[in-house]
């Protein structure tokens, strides 16, 4: 028979939904009265028919299971819900036992292997030690996915701009509810960093922050990267894997370029935003998350919704709170803050001596557009650190041919732009594709400004 406690869970004890199984109606009735007042959810079962049919229609943390059950015994249950898929803690009981059996227990898969009789003290500190382990390895992959990202981020926003200080505004403001975010901004504006300051200012700091690349995973595999899967749902999955909202349980998960997920996982994610439920694929169990939701974009969502390349309702889904950051070039004062910043971070992590920024230079760099935003200037900071000087050709590999600025340099930013594009063009010998990616800007848009200088730019060769 199959029966189920609701929620009432002390404070101090996880969140967990437990399943008991055993068909011994005293140790149902024990564990049950035991766990009920300090767990979210307790169900239990004699059989292991019985458990997997609670399995079917609902999520569970933790299996507490008996080794000798009528029909399949708890050991070969045990294996079959790993092949299934099941990551979940699983403590096995049993008065019967010798080492044999408890080697083939741990085999299986179990986490821990308790004795009957046992005590209370003992069951509980069996649970508390598979949380523990269970958040340490949701910690782990966090902290691996964290060093394996590119390094130099900053830790604050700078700027004192009036859209910078708008910005942190809105941040202080929306910090502190827990609704889905949307930010937009062109690349290198610093989507991720203002995520990870909503993130750090919220009530879940203390869970983890996790980011995902959206146009860094195939299509094929990007509803495994967020929902995880079974073991044989697809060619090559030999075993079962939890997926990235599994990972961010109690903290954010952050979907950088959200407009890169094809129309068939939108809708998925739609459907997980909504119920805060997902199923893992090839699974047919849904699991309850506790996170929030930010995702970014550097295209308007509303062009592409226009387009027909993103759904509708999952736009106004993130919507809810809607942060536009703002291009380097719409606020420029705060290019000195920012290269001061950049000057004192990289310097000493590169063993060379600080920039001597002259005023003549800063001024050069405030004429400049930053087609590729606080990014842009973060890699000329670094270049120029290894160069040991502010120049053009830290700016533009190659273009050291041409005069640094002097007293007769001009100013106006038309002469400097053209003179940098036709400097970065003789640099690469014409090749427009070449000098459009070290320009930040696409070819169409550099043809495009050499055309309007009615000067052909530099060729070498056929074909550029």
């Amino acid at each position: 028979m199959l029966t189920s406690v609701p929620e009432k869970q002390l404070e101090g004890w996880p969140d967990w939904s437990i399943l008991i199984v055993d068909d011994e109606q005293g140790m149902l009735n024990f564990l049950v009265k035991t766990l009920a007042p300090r767990c979210q959810f307790v169900m239990s079962g004699s059989s292991a028919e019985e458990g997997a049919e609670w399995l079917r229609g609902h999520h569970v943390d933790l299996v507490i299971l008996d080794i000798s059950l009528p029909g399949k015994n708890g050991v070969v249950w045990l294996k079959e819900l790993r092949e299934q898929g099941f990551s979940g803690e699983v403590i096995l009981i049993t008065a019967f036992a010798d080492l044999d059996t408890a080697i083939e227990a741990l085999r299986a898969g179990a986490s821990d292997f308790i004795l009957k009789p046992f005590r209370v003290p003992q069951i509980l500190n069996a649970i508390k030690h598979c949380y523990e382990r269970s958040c340490l390895r949701r910690e782990n992959f966090v902290l691996r996915r964290a060093v394996a990202s590119p390094p130099g981020r900053s830790p604050a926003l700078l700027g004192r701009s009036p859209s910078m200080q708008r910005l942190r505004g809105s941040i202080d403001r929306v910090a502190t509810v827990d609704s889905t975010v949307l930010l937009q901004g062109e690349s290198g504006t610093g989507k991720e960093l203002v995520a990870r300051a909503l993130h750090a200012r919220s009530a879940r700091s203390s869970g983890p922050f996790v980011p995902v690349n959206c146009a860094a995973v195939s299509p094929e595999l990007i509803e495994s990267e967020l929902f995880g899967h079974a073991r044989g749902a697809f060619t090559g999955a030999t075993r079962a894997r939890d997926g990235l909202f599994h990972y961010a349980q109690g903290g954010t998960l952050f979907l950088d370029e959200i407009a890169e997920l094809p129309l068939a996982i939108q809708a998925t994610l739609l459907r997980a935003i909504e119920d805060l439920k997902i199923r893992p694929v090839g699974s047919e169990q849904l699991m309850p998350v506790n996170l929030r939701i930010m995702a970014a974009t550097n295209r308007r969502l509303a062009d592409e919704v226009s387009a027909g390349r993103f759904r509708k309702d999952l736009y106004f889904r993130l919507q809810v709170v809607d942060l536009s950051l703002p291009p380097l070039r719409e606020h420029k004062e705060d290019i000195a803050e920012l290269v001061a910043h950049f000057n004192a971070q990289l310097a000493p992590s590169l063993g060379v001596e600080p920039l001597q920024v002259s005023a003549r230079e800063m001024d050069y760099l405030q004429q400049y557009d930053w087609p590729g935003n606080v990014r842009e200037l973060r890699n000329l900071i670094e270049r120029s650190l290894i160069l040991g000087a502010l120049n053009v050709s830290a700016l533009y590999p190659g273009a050291a041919t041409h005069r640094h600025l002097d007293a007769q340099s001009p100013t106006d930013l038309y002469t400097l732009e053209r003179r940098h594009i036709l400097a970065v063009l003789e640099s690469v010998q014409g090749d427009k594709t070449r000098a459009a990616q070290l320009l930040g800007v696409s070819r169409r848009t550099l043809e495009r400004r050499v055309a309007e200088w009615g000067q052909p730019a530099p060729v070498s060769g056929a074909g550029r």
